[in-house]
Formats: C-alpha cells, sequence, structure tokens
C-alpha cells in the first residue's frame, strides 16, 4: 500500500503547480491560479507567499478595469536563473543567454581560428566569460548550459560519437574536459535537433504537432518532432539521415565510410565535387554552383538538379516512416534559392502522400535558440524541484 503523501510533500506539489501555470501564462492573479488548479484562494495564497521567498516568481503591476478590486498579478522572476547556449561550428562559435523568463540577454558570435578539440573548448570558454560578462554575472551563477554540436550524444554511455565534421570532437576525455570548463550542469544536443527545437518555439513548426526539420549544409541531418516532442532515440542517433545509403557509384568510398552515403553526396562538400566532375573545375563552395545555375550554367543546373533529387529521395523516406505534418528545410544548402522548388516537384512523383515542404524562415542563430529553448525547460525543472 502506498503511503498518504504528507504535508511538505502536498506543499510542493502545490508550488510546482503554480509555477507551470505562472510560466505559461506570463503574467496571472490569484483568483485565476485558483480557477485554474482549482486550490482554494488561502492554498494558493500560501504558496505564492513561499515562492516569492525562494525568488522564484514576484509580483508585476495589476490588472485594472475589471469589476471588483483590482488584481495583483504575479510571473516568473526573470534572475531566477539563467541559461548558456552555445553552438560549435567548424567556421563560427555563437552563444547567448537567457533569464528565466526566457528573454534572451545577450548574444554573439565569433570566427573560430581553432583547429583542435581543447582549441574549441578554449574558443567556447572565452565566449561564454564574455557573455557572461557583458551580463553583469559569473559563469557559476549559470544554472543550465547547453552545448549544440555536431554528432549524437548517447547518456546511457556519456559519450560523443559521429562527430567528424570538427576534427577531434569524438575524444574520448571531450566531455570530461568541457566539464571542467561549465561544470556538471551542461548539456549536449545535437546541433540539428537544437534547430529543430527552435523552429518548434520560433518557426513553422507552431502551427503543427509533427515535422521533419531537415538541415542540408557542411553536414546533413534530421531534427524529427512527432507529437510535439523531440525524438531523439535510444542511443542519440534519432535523425542521422547523413547514413542513408543514396550515394552513387561515382562518390568516394571512403568518404562514404566516415561521413555516410547521403552526406557524402549531397552535402556542400558533395555539391563541389559533383561540379568538378562535370567540368565546373573553379565551383570553389555549394554557393559558388547555385549561382552558376541561377545564371543558367547547364551543368550547374545539372548538379543541382540532382541535388534536389536526392534530397526528395531522402525526404520520401522520412515521411514513408513518420508521415509528418509538415517538413521544413534548413541549412544553407536547404534555404538556398530554388533549391524548394525542384525538391518539391520530385517528391511529389515519389512520395505515398502528399507532403507540405517549407524552407525554414530562421537564420543562423537557430542551434542557439534551440539550445536556450531545451536548457531552459531543464532548468526550469531543476530550479521547481530544489524549490
Amino acid at each position: 500500500m502506498t503511503a498518504p503523501a504528507g504535508p511538505q510533500l502536498i506543499r510542493a506539489m502545490n508550488e510546482q503547480l503554480l509555477l507551470d501555470h505562472i510560466r505559461s501564462a506570463e503574467k496571472i492573479s490569484r483568483a485565476e491560479l485558483a480557477r485554474r488548479t482549482g486550490l482554494s484562494k488561502p492554498t494558493v495564497s500560501l504558496a505564492l507567499t513561499n515562492l516569492e521567498r525562494a525568488g522564484l516568481v514576484r509580483a508585476s503591476g495589476v490588472r485594472t478595469g475589471t469589476p471588483g478590486p483590482n488584481a495583483v498579478l504575479y510571473e516568473v522572476r526573470p534572475e531566477a536563473g539563467y541559461v548558456l547556449a552555445l553552438d560549435v561550428g567548424s567556421e563560427y562559435v555563437r552563444g547567448a543567454i537567457c533569464d528565466f523568463a526566457g528573454a534572451v540577454r545577450v548574444r554573439d558570435t565569433q570566427h573560430t581560428r581553432a583547429k583542435s578539440r581543447r582549441g574549441r573548448i578554449g574558443e567556447l570558454g572565452k565566449l561564454a566569460e564574455q557573455l557572461c560578462s557583458d551580463l553583469g554575472v559569473r559563469l557559476t551563477d549559470i544554472t543550465r548550459t547547453v552545448l549544440g554540436s555536431p554528432g549524437v550524444y548517447d547518456p546511457r554511455r556519456d559519450a560523443l560519437s559521429l562527430a567528424g565534421a570538427l576534427e577531434g570532437w569524438d575524444h574520448p576525455h571531450l566531455l570530461t574536459e568541457l566539464r571542467g570548463v561549465f561544470g556538471s550542469s551542461l548539456m549536449i544536443e545535437n546541433d540539428v535537433d537544437a534547430a529543430a527545437l527552435a523552429e518548434q518555439t520560433h518557426g513553422h513548426g507552431r502551427e503543427v504537432a509533427s515535422f521533419a526539420f531537415v538541415s542540408i549544409g557542411t553536414g546533413i541531418g534530421l531534427g524529427l518532432v512527432l507529437d510535439g516532442r523531440l525524438r531523439r532515440g535510444v542511443h542519440g542517433a534519432a535523425g542521422e539521415i547523413a547514413y542513408l545509403p543514396l550515394e552513387g557509384a561515382e562518390v568516394d568510398q571512403d568518404d562514404v565510410r566516415r561521413r555516410g552515403g547521403l552526406e557524402a553526396a549531397a552535402s556542400a562538400a558533395g555539391i563541389v565535387a559533383a561540379a568538378r566532375r562535370v567540368g565546373l573545375g573553379r565551383a570553389a563552395s555549394a554557393r559558388q554552383v547555385f549561382e552558376a545555375a541561377a545564371h543558367g550554367d547547364q551543368r550547374a543546373q545539372a548538379v543541382v538538379a540532382a541535388e534536389a533529387v536526392l534530397i526528395a529521395r531522402a525526404i520520401c523516406s522520412i515521411v514513408a516512416i513518420t508521415d509528418p505534418d509538415l517538413v521544413v528545410l534548413g541549412g544553407g544548402i536547404g534555404q538556398a534559392d530554388g533549391l524548394v522548388d525542384a525538391v518539391r516537384a520530385e517528391l511529389d512523383r515519389i512520395a505515398p502522400v502528399p507532403t507540405e515542404l517549407r524552407v525554414s524562415a530562421l537564420g543562423s542563430e537557430s542551434v542557439v535558440d534551440g539550445c536556450l529553448a531545451s536548457g531552459l525547460d531543464q532548468a526550469w525543472t531543476a530550479l521547481t524541484s530544489r524549490a
């Protein structure tokens, strides 16, 4: 038989219930909290007093113009905690800090010069210290740090793998070294998963319960949100569509083994390699290939058309398995002019069901913004349980 909950546990449950409602409402009165939770007004008043003493909520103005006395409104106290989000890439490191109410306080982007694991960790640490200094807090004041990174984080093994886009980033000592800088609150979030969370919070994903975010750039990945939840898989590898075996025979097989068939063929490097095979020897980037196609170069147009077919086949595989409401294309190539129309035409031909396809309107900060959203949820859980 389960023992009945004691008074202390009941008080804690009431306080957490109120916190959840205050957070979702942003500003709310005692009477509204009582109506929404079913708790008595004296119970709500006691819980609010305890939450104010804990520094988690505060009174924030009054509501006027309604029958009866003016109602005091309560909101989450922004300074109750901070979330630090970092994005590590091959060209840039980006970061931001938001408060417990979700407002972004500071943000910065820096070119990376590091070529080694320790160099990148050093750059991330300096960026974090600069952001904290700009906000006027210490790194030790951060409630939760979230690092958006290439690769697969397996929580069961506490290990990062398949991070070949960054040299040395799958070293067995990486997480220990990162925690030495950022502490035990550090979380690792796959960068494409983080971008999908940003799409869910700020982009097209707000409109639907299930969507697939497909990122095509220097790497290729999938963030899958089903029934409102990001799906990571047992080993954290859900969405590693780079390994779909969709490459052609002309692709370097060593590259296929290193980074996966789809990524070897359809990433930025794959597009450049394909352009050079058809005689576009001066093409130094995928952007130049797309620009040449837009200016009428038939060889470049053929490369872009082949890229669209590869991406459409990958999306068809996703649709056939998950049947999402929407597919969103992101990344430097996924957002390139003209690609979505070519992908849509091929997808209409091969997909088992009609599929809505959109280009993400979010920019280069999407990984950071997704890390903030993920970290804020974790920080909320940590602070409410502590309260």
